[in-house]
């Protein structure tokens, strides 16, 4: 089976994993901290903080912007359920902004619209997430100017767009966001197996989100409320997570991220291989952000509202392991249960009856991608 996504893993990784497997850490080492100086160097934010998970990473971000009861998270409804999910577990209300239906990331015309009737019903959302769906940047510019007008704290969910740029500035750089996130996992850009990383220029966050994935406790004297009574001596000042990395992740991640120009160079090689070919077809190839290079974690098509499920099988059984990405989290059975409903988000249900994510990773042979517009071509047709 050709897959929609694939890892890829050489030498040089299981060397870095295998080295750490011999050290005498396996946990809480120095592997980790040069893996958050290489995202931080990569995306030009300040500080990087490394944890077992994006959704971790979407959390710990949430509770470092005091996101409680009584206060809401927008997101879109063109995402994964975690997304969303992490402002439920903050204990706070969630709410979703439609989408472009170019783009598929958040619409800042629907999300002006929005923020004008909530600031008038005094119920305007205390954190802002915006999805960088696909791996390509949503308008940052806009996004962040109408955050600042409403005093809304913004969280980028960059989980597929580690090596995007917009307008030239790497997506994680931060410049109209508080905090952004990435996901390692293994069909993104870059993976450490499972993992996240959430980097910010602000030092007070940083230190918050560090404390939120180790528990809450901390052994600096600074952050204590007494002195310490010796070398062993820690303190729980927040109720914190496990959320630590490990350092076979975070190895893994030192190695990976030596080849993210050239992984991201790829698979925009791959989309634009597909966007000559599939011009004539009958389909809807993905939009682009005026200003963005995308990271290209996914390739999606549309095709017509009662072509996907009789496309989607055609290409499957030929052994293309496509997928849909995403069912929009508002038409899921729990979020139903909150009371949403279907035509709520009308670009985004639109663009769910017809998205399909064809293969795209950078060991995607010519023959294999070939073999995906071939039987794509026949489906249609």
């Amino acid at each position: 089976m050709i897959p929609y996504g694939r890892q890829d893993i050489r030498q040089e990784d299981i060397d870095r994993v295998v080295e750490v497997l011999r050290s005498d850490f396996l946990t809480q080492g120095a592997q980790v901290p040069v893996f958050e100086a290489a995202v931080a160097a990569a995306t030009g934010a300040a500080h990087a903080v490394a944890v077992n998970s994006a959704t971790s990473a979407l959390h710990v971000a949430c509770l470092a912007l005091g996101l409680g009861p009584g206060d809401f998270l927008w997101t879109s409804p063109i995402t994964f359920v975690a997304s969303a999910n992490v402002g439920r577990l903050c204990g706070a209300e969630v709410d979703f902004v439609d989408i472009d239906p170019e783009t598929f990331n958040m619409s800042p015309v629907a999300l002006e619209a929005k923020l004008e009737r909530a600031a008038a019903a005094g119920r305007l959302p205390k954190v802002l997430m915006p999805v960088h769906m696909a791996g390509q940047s949503c308008d940052m510019e806009a996004i962040g100017a109408l955050a600042r007008r409403y005093g809304v704290r913004v969280i980028e969910d960059a989980s597929h767009a580690i090596g995007g740029r917009l307008n030239g500035v790497p997506v994680g750089a931060c410049a109209d966001s508080d905090i952004a996130v990435f996901s390692f996992h293994p069909v993104k850009i870059v993976t450490t197996a499972e993992g996240g990383v959430a980097t910010t220029n602000d030092a007070d966050l940083a230190q918050k989100m560090q404390l939120y994935r180790s528990h809450g406790v901390t052994r600096d004297p600074a952050l204590m409320d007494r002195d310490s009574e010796g070398g062993w001596y820690y303190q729980q000042i927040a109720l914190g997570l496990n959320y630590r990395m490990t350092e076979l992740q975070a190895a893994l991640g030192v190695s990976q991220m030596t080849r993210l120009g050239e992984y991201v160079a790829r698979r925009n090689q791959l989309a634009d291989r597909y966007d000559a070919a599939l011009g004539n077809l009958p389909l809807k190839r993905p939009g682009r952000q005026p200003g963005a290079c995308s990271a290209f974690h996914l390739y999606v098509v549309r095709v017509g509202d009662r072509q996907r499920a009789p496309v989607f099988a055609r290409l499957r059984d030929a052994d293309i392991g496509v997928n849909v990405h995403y069912i929009p989290v508002h038409l899921q059975p729990y979020w139903r249960d909150l009371g949403f409903r279907p035509g709520q988000f009308p670009q985004a249900e639109a663009y769910y009856r017809g998205a399909i994510s064809i293969p795209l990773y950078p060991g995607l042979t010519a023959q294999d991608q070939d073999r995906v517009i071939a039987t794509l071509a026949d489906a249609l047709a």
